[in-house]
């Protein structure tokens, strides 16, 4: 009985740095979906053939870093680049979702992916001065 107190301390020191541990974050670069340009879109002053690219501010996270590249043809956004991202696996997930709904509403009002929460805003950040920078 005397053992297993001293067995049972240390079975939980050894336990809580185990439970507190969180692997470091890694910033990943990860290119991601583009949509074709529309024909009834403009070529606005300032595009090339290629189109114009923004990228946004850096956004810190305890993840890791999280910017956004736009290319635009005209006014339409027509591809979203991760420049920088967290290589965590809800980030991984919530990246093409975030892209996607970037897409279709042209704009920064995309809604968080649920479990990459700070990610998600982070990347609406970053997607915002990214625009900002564009007009």
């Amino acid at each position: 009985m005397k053992r297993a107190i001293p067995v049972l301390l240390l079975t939980i020191a050894g336990l809580v740095p185990l439970w507190r541990y969180e692997p470091r974050a890694e910033t990943t670069t990860v290119a991601a979906a583009e949509v074709p340009a529309d024909s009834g879109a403009g070529s606005g002053s300032g595009s090339t053939a290629a189109g114009r690219v923004v990228a946004g501010e850096v956004q810190e996270t305890r993840y890791g870093q999280v910017q956004v590249q736009l290319t635009y043809e005209g006014d339409r956004i027509t591809a979203v680049t991760m420049l920088k991202q967290p290589g965590s696996a809800p980030t991984r997930q919530a990246v093409p979702v975030l892209v996607e709904e970037t897409l279709e509403a042209q704009s920064a009002e995309v809604d968080s992916v649920s479990g990459a929460t700070t990610t998600s805003a982070a990347y609406v950040r970053s997607l915002q001065s990214a625009i900002d920078s564009a007009e």
